[in-house]
C-alpha cells in the first residue's frame, strides 16, 4: 500500500488520462469533470485497475460520484491512503 499526496495523485491521474486520450498532460485540467472526458467505459475500467494497482487498495465504487473532478478525486485518494497507512 502506498501513501500518496494529493499532488502525486493528481499528477498520476492527469498523466494516465492524457495518455489514454492521446493528448498532452497540459491539456487535462485538474478541474475537469470525469464525465466531460472522452474516456470510453473500457478505458475507464483499465484506468481504475491501474489506479488500484498504483495505490495498493481499491477505491469505493462511489468515489467518482462523490469526487467528480481529477482534483477532487486526487484529494480523496490522498486522504484514503493516509487513513489506510495509519490503520495498517
Amino acid at each position: 500500500m502506498r501513501k500518496v499526496t494529493a499532488e502525486e495523485a493528481q499528477q498520476w491521474l492527469i498523466e494516465k488520462i492524457a495518455h489514454r486520450l492521446g493528448i498532452g498532460p497540459a491539456d487535462v485540467p485538474p478541474e475537469q469533470y470525469f464525465d466531460e472526458l472522452d474516456l470510453d467505459s473500457t478505458e475507464a475500467l483499465i484506468l481504475a485497475g491501474e489506479l488500484e494497482n498504483w495505490l495498493g487498495f481499491e477505491l469505493g465504487t462511489t468515489a467518482l460520484w462523490y469526487h467528480p473532478t481529477i482534483k477532487d478525486l486526487a484529494a480523496h485518494m490522498a486522504e484514503e491512503s493516509v487513513q489506510r497507512a495509519a490503520a495498517a
